[in-house]
């Protein structure tokens, strides 16, 4: 398989990825705000949280965008997903305020 569509390969899976990670932090914030904590919620929330444990193992780096590296030369931000380069460039800092704030909010509904 070319290299290229190996990196496009990286590029579609993460993307996947990260829509299913960003529905789940969407959510979790949608359950804290409108008092609807279920099981999906707590899913969600440890769904994140294997997620920081990858993260944490690959030193902050998506193991994707490990892997993506091998297959271009190309070392901007974003060469290894379908996001905007000021999205991508931010994510973790967007996302973990997001997160944060979704689970103080669940953390209080069910507390």
């Amino acid at each position: 398989m070319k290299r290229n569509t190996k990196l496009l390969l990286i590029k579609l899976l993460h993307t996947a990825i990260w829509c299913v990670m960003a529905a789940a932090v969407f959510y979790i914030l949608y359950a804290g705000i409108f008092d609807r904590v279920n099981r999906l919620v707590w899913f969600c929330i440890g769904l994140v949280f294997v997620e920081a444990i990858i993260l944490l193992i690959f030193k902050w780096r998506c193991p994707l965008t490990v892997l993506g590296r091998k297959y271009t030369d190309n070392p901007s931000v974003g060469f290894d997903i379908f996001l905007p380069v000021w999205l991508a460039n931010h994510n973790k800092l967007i996302f973990s305020i997001l997160f944060a704030a979704g689970l103080v909010l669940v953390l209080w509904c069910v507390l």
